[in-house]
């Protein structure tokens, strides 16, 4: 036994635990050696001491010929092999490198191979899935131990190998899925919102469709459609209308194109007015334009406050000569409204108001919302209410246009999906028969609108006659209008 004894004296049998260091979301495994020896002098004095054993035994030295002492010997014979089989730490570290020219390391949006994980010395349990790891491979992350397997993704549920993973809380994920998760995408261009020049995620938003989209595409050329202000996805249609405006093909499915078209929808809401009792008794010619023959009847009109972004209505008090919309165009090549035909029509003073226009190409709710705006404007002049501040005027007259779209909401929610009754409007909603999901949606969008527009007169108008209806109804509010020139309080 002298010569086991030294063939042991000084060795060291050393095992490492694999560690995961965490550094801002980024997970860093190492990969360390599961045994080594201090050094390659102990293999010689291993050598050495085997050569004085059998030295001692030409001596004629006694023999160890028990039994059990043999068996001993045996066991520390295995445990010698087991110890000149592992690998040397210059083995170990040489094979590493080869690897790492391999496709190891570290790198953008890589899938690596799985590492070398040192072996357990001791009982210890996998945090997945809960059993003993024994003598197998392991994981050191999280402030848990892990089967190599047993370590999944949140998104995927397939194991992380990756020398990199995210973290959403206290769930791993690939990169690639936490990206997929988490991340925005643009509604538009369908690719991930990229980056500022400081790191940050950029985007703009739309607050009443919740759409997502790069900043870039506000300046590119993208379509913006000109009824509910959503930006055009690329695998969206559009259609181009003659003045340059673009409409989703939602929005073009219950447009109103040109002025014939328009007049049983004009009809309804002379009605709805009628059931105010605010009956409008003179006959108003209602015509639909495009965007210049409105914008050159603005110019020849020395009455009225015009302050939206851009005119889509008008209550004409002058006699003028205007360019009507007889025929609604047709879609042609490259999703282009053509064959749209207009006629000249003089306008004659025959009372306050000599015509309604509407901009031509919106849909029917936003077509009745402004006609209902700009029949007030008449109302109001046909029963002598005069010299009315700006935002008064403004604001009453986009009371009842807000009032008209609630009726239309309701009438739409009542009867979603059942026959319409006599009592609803005897207009065709859209040319596909019945309302849509969509342009229920749309008539809150325009409703919205108006209860949110941030200017002094038409959205501060609106807000303080909004709330004088509401406390003294209508009938009250207009007479006291007419007395004073200023909403109740």
């Amino acid at each position: 036994m002298g010569w086991l004894s030294k063939i042991f004296k000084g060795s060291s049998h050393n095992v490492s635990d694999g560690r995961c260091d965490w550094r801002y979301g980024t997970d860093m495994l190492e990969n360390h050696p599961s045994t080594s020896f201090d050094s390659w002098s102990e293999i010689e004095d291993i050598d050495h001491a085997i050569a004085l054993s059998l030295s001692e035994e030409d001596k004629g030295k006694t023999f160890i010929d028990s039994e059990p002492q043999l068996e001993e010997d045996e066991q520390f014979a295995r445990a010698l092999q087991e110890s000149l089989n592992v690998e040397s730490p210059k083995q170990r570290q040489s094979r590493n490198d080869s690897d790492a020219t391999n496709g190891y390391g570290h790198g953008n949006e890589n899938i690596y191979q799985p590492l070398s994980f040192p072996y357990s010395t001791s009982i210890r349990n996998c945090a997945g899935c809960n059993t003993e790891i024994g003598h197998g491979r392991f994981l050191s992350r999280l402030s848990a131990t892990w089967h190599p397997e047993c370590f999944r993704c949140h998104g995927c549920s397939q194991p992380i190998y990756d020398y990199e993973f995210s973290m959403s809380g206290s769930s791993p994920y690939h990169k690639a899925c936490y990206k997929e998760s988490y991340l925005p995408k643009c509604d538009v261009c369908k690719h991930f919102i990229p980056t500022n020049a400081i790191g940050l995620i950029e985007y703009r938003a739309h607050p009443f469709w919740s759409q997502k989209y790069c900043p870039s595409h506000e300046h590119d050329g993208t379509h913006r459609c000109c009824s509910c202000e959503r930006m055009e996805s690329r695998d969206a249609r559009c259609v181009s209308l003659n003045d340059g405006r673009s409409l989703c093909m939602e929005c073009l499915d219950s447009a109103i194109m040109d002025t014939d078209e328009c007049q049983p929808l004009f009809v309804d809401i002379q009605d709805f007015y009628e059931g105010l009792n605010m009956k409008v008794t003179q006959p108003i010619p209602l015509l639909l334009v495009d965007r210049q023959a409105l914008n050159e009847a603005l110019d020849g009109e020395r009455h009225g406050y015009h302050h939206m972004p851009e005119t889509r209505g008008l209550c004409l008090s002058e006699e003028q000569t205007i360019s009507t919309v007889l025929r609604r165009p047709r879609i042609g090549a490259g999703n282009r409204a053509i064959g749209m035909r207009t006629e000249p029509y003089k306008l004659t003073r025959h009372c306050e108001v000599t015509a309604i226009l509407i901009l031509h190409g919106f849909p029917r709710l936003l077509t009745g919302s402004i006609l209902a705006h700009e029949l007030m404007h008449a109302w109001l002049r046909l029963n002598g209410f005069r010299n009315l501040r700006q935002d008064v005027e403004e604001g009453i007259c986009q009371v009842l246009a807000s009032m008209w779209l609630e009726s239309q909401i309701l009438s739409m929610s009542d009867h979603s999906g059942a026959a319409t009754s006599s009592s609803v409007s005897t207009s065709t909603p859209s040319r596909q028969g019945g309302h849509s999901p969509f342009e229920l949606k749309l008539g809150v969008f325009f409703k919205h609108q108006i209860a949110s527009d941030i200017s002094m007169v038409y959205g501060n108008g609106f807000r303080t006659g909004h709330e004088a209806v509401l406390k003294f109804g209508l009938q009250m509010t207009l007479d006291h209008i007419r007395e004073t020139g200023n909403f109740p309080y």
